[in-house]
């Protein structure tokens, strides 16, 4: 919650239990309990973001809906310890995800530290015909051992919980005059397969900060939000072994709701239990072997969805690093309206790029000061971090100054921080700092860097970027690109300038 007073303060224990929006402000009740009693107190304040996970209150009281698929799959995580299994997997299967398919129980084995011997295993579960006492210790260790196949001396069960696997994205994530903004799993809840729920949740306060920021000193008032998309493949593989997890759910949806639940429970459960355990006798050698018609059917299969990349994907280094968003406080241009390609199971490798909404290109770079000449950093580095500040790369061309100039001028009317980077090419820098104040005089916000390329074969910055050095280009302060021009401007300057402000920040003067 941010005051209007602007003094930060933590409070610990405090439960949102009411909410107020006005025009101007958002009125807060927290409940909190002080020497045994609950106690309410009234928090005026800006803006409120609600991170307060999935069953989210703050969703709820602003009366903001879920939309998608509730109840995908219940399943049991076992977390447990044991240095003889991670040093197995260390020595012959070193990895981070383990699917584990066989007559004798299915699940999915997370490595949280090899080293260590730490794992979580997520096993399906089907109540009422199971409970969770049914997943005891002793028992939780004897699924263990069937389901890695292996002699294990020192399992150590630590915890045994149930949970639920949705798919759901908030309706909208900003509400109330954007008083109320959503964030984390109160605004979606993905399925864990690739890892995309904490990464976006970190990536929705990644995209608020700033503009949070930009909000509370009166720059702009834009919060448009962006999620990724979770399209993962993580059922392919035991579908094509016979082993549809939807085919499962069916099953124990009949038997719970349909003709199945005029049977006593004990029975409700045995046949489950028959049924599945038919189920995974496909999974047997006596089956799932090249002699067999099915099964060397299945395998053909099997191998033709890792080979065509249509499996679960694990690394996504072109989706996390070249993440981009495709609307917002951004100004797409001809060359970059195409669609993201969505996540495969084929691993792409991260392209550097400069399209509007992309994450600046890292370059090293050398600063050009009489302290700090010998200095490389990164061109992301050259964002300030702690303030809401804008930065304008441009080369050392004439037509680009007057654009710098222009774009310094136009902040200054918009009441936003502007920085101007000069890029030097590395056999070009004699008299750098002369010419540039010389040409942004009296302004004083820019700095002056040369490239510090590998070698004279690598590529330069402009193009790496797919540009030429009579372009520019405008990052936001959380490093994506809001604007960029890929040829000299040759209309007004200033003009154009006025121009992508307005439509960055959704304000004019």
């Amino acid at each position: 919650m941010m005051s209007h007073s602007g003094v930060g303060e933590l409070l610990m224990g405090h439960e949102c239990v009411k909410i107020n929006a006005t025009g101007q402000s958002v009125n807060v009740t927290a409940s909190h309990l002080k020497e045994g009693k609950y106690t309410e107190r009234n928090i005026s304040c800006n803006i409120l973001v609600g991170t307060d996970g999935a069953a989210s209150t703050i969703r709820k009281l602003a009366g903001i809906e879920l939309r998608g698929e509730k109840d995908l799959q219940k399943l049991v995580s076992v977390h447990f310890l044991s240095r003889d299994l991670g040093q197995y997997l260390l020595n012959e299967r070193p990895g981070m995800l383990f699917f584990i398919f066989n007559t004798d129980a299915i699940g999915v084995l997370v490595a949280h530290d090899l080293k260590q011997g730490e794992f979580v295993l997520q096993m399906p579960f089907y109540p009422p015909q199971q409970s969770l006492d049914d997943f005891s210790p002793e028992t939780c260790k004897q699924l263990i051992l069937k389901l890695v196949g292996q002699e294990l001396s020192d399992i150590d069960v630590i915890d045994i919980k149930p949970w639920v696997m949705h798919a759901e994205v908030a309706e909208k994530f900003v509400s109330c005059d954007n008083r109320i903004i959503l964030a984390g799993d109160a605004a979606h809840r993905f399925p864990p397969a690739g890892g995309f729920g904490m990464n976006t949740g970190i990536q929705d306060a990644h995209n608020l900060a700033w503009k949070i920021a930009a909000f509370c000193k009166g720059y702009c008032t834009i919060f448009d939000t962006s999620y990724l998309r979770n399209r993962t493949a993580a059922m392919a593989v035991p579908a094509t072994l016979g082993l549809d997890p939807t085919i499962a759910n069916s099953v124990h949806q009949t038997i719970t709701d349909g003709i199945g639940s005029i049977l006593p429970s004990g029975l409700q459960r045995a046949v489950l239990d028959g049924i599945f355990t038919i189920g995974r006798a496909q999974l047997s050698e006596f089956l799932l072997n090249e002699k067999n018609l099915l099964g060397s059917s299945r395998l053909a299969k099997l191998r033709r969805l890792f080979e065509e990349g249509k499996s679960l994907q694990l690394q996504f280094p072109a989706e996390d690093l070249g993440f981009r968003y495709l609307e917002g406080a951004l100004i797409p241009d001809s060359d970059s309206v195409r669609a993201q390609v969505p996540p495969t199971g084929r691993r792409r490798d991260y392209i550097p790029s400069s399209d509007p909404g992309s994450r600046l290109p890292h370059m090293n770079v050398r600063m050009l000061s009489n302290s700090f000449s010998e200095a490389c950093i990164s061109t992301l580095d050259l964002l300030p971090g702690d303030k809401v500040e804008f930065l304008l790369f441009i080369a050392p061309l004439e037509k680009s100054y007057h654009l710098a100039v222009a774009a310094l001028k136009v902040a200054e009317e918009f009441k936003v921080s502007v920085k101007v980077c000069i890029l030097w090419p590395t056999d070009t820098v004699k008299g750098a700092e002369t010419r540039s104040k010389t040409a942004l005089a009296p302004w004083e916000n820019y700095i002056d860097v040369a490239e510090a390329k590998k070698s004279s074969n690598s590529f330069s910055w402009w193009s790496m970027c797919q540009m030429t050095d009579k372009g520019a280009i405008l990052v936001r302060p959380d490093e994506h690109i809001a604007w960029r021009a890929k040829s000299s401007i040759d209309d007004d300057p200033i003009l154009e300038m006025k121009r992508v402000f307005s439509a960055i920040l959704k304000v004019n003067i």
